[in-house]
């Protein structure tokens, strides 16, 4: 049961393998990417206690 379980592992992540297109060497990737990073943090944090009277 575990040879076949790995088996089955084994064969679905080999046919992941390209699942996206052909590998982009990084000098290409960097290039593609001009308009800068898509990443925005927000947020808001509150550490206290709190008690109602």
């Amino acid at each position: 049961m575990t040879r076949a379980l790995t088996a089955l592992v084994l064969t679905a992540l080999l046919a992941a393998c390209g699942v996206d297109g052909e590998p982009v060497p990084p000098s290409e990737a960097a290039a593609e990417q001009t308009s800068g990073p898509g990443l925005t943090i927000s947020g808001s944090a509150e550490v206290g206690i709190r008690r109602t009277f």
